[in-house]
């Protein structure tokens, strides 16, 4: 088994060194791609100095920075089996990598999801609107697609060949439920694992 980790990062400088660093040096992780989504300061050169294969997408936009990743993935010889998407400002504990990821590589799931909100999130770590925003969508999905999500968090890994299957479009932070959507509509296994979440 091959697992790549994607990190779309905007301006974090000082924390994707840490994030890139965190990550368990584990036998089936092959690639971190650090995607710089047109930053303005030092990002690219602490994730290459952290030991991370950097891209640069100057499209704004979460989802644009996903995909930037996704190509690359598509033109190596190799491909993965299964990627884990991560966020670059060290909110997510990528320590909990395993945790998130081992569940698709036994073959048990094709996606699971980072529950923040499962996970006992750190005070303040998510606002308000998060919390609503999170609430409202993932009951949308349960009444509509029948598909019990608790979280729309960032952290998370699905099986290589389903995430082309799902043909992700959103450019923007629309990026995660469309996933999370898509995966519902397609029958993808799915399940949830509580990880920790801090404030940025």
């Amino acid at each position: 088994m091959k697992v790549c980790i994607i990190i779309p990062a905007f301006n974090e400088e000082k924390s994707i060194g840490k994030v890139v660093e965190a990550i368990p040096d584990l036998s089936y992780i092959s690639k971190v791609i650090v995607v710089d989504n047109g930053s303005t300061d030092e990002t690219s050169r602490r994730a290459t100095e952290a030991g991370a294969v950097v891209l640069r997408e100057e499209r704004k936009g979460y989802g644009y920075a996903c995909l930037c990743g996704m190509e690359y993935l598509e033109k190596e010889t190799v491909k993965p089996d299964v990627v884990v998407f991560l966020d670059g400002d060290f909110s997510d504990f990528p320590e909990e990598v395993p945790k998130v990821a081992e569940p698709v590589i036994s073959g048990e799931y094709d996606l699971v999801i980072g529950s923040r909100v499962k996970g006992n999130p750190e005070k303040g770590s998510l606002t308000p609107q998060q919390i609503f925003g999170n609430a409202l969508a993932t009951k949308l999905i349960q009444w509509i697609y029948k598909e019990n999500f608790s979280d729309l968090g960032p952290f998370r890994a699905i099986r290589y060949s389903s995430l082309l299957q799902l043909n992700m479009q959103d450019k923007t932070y629309g990026w995660t439920v469309e996933m999370q959507v898509k995966a519902a509509k397609h029958k993808l296994r799915c399940t949830e694992v509580a990880v920790r979440y801090r404030k940025r």
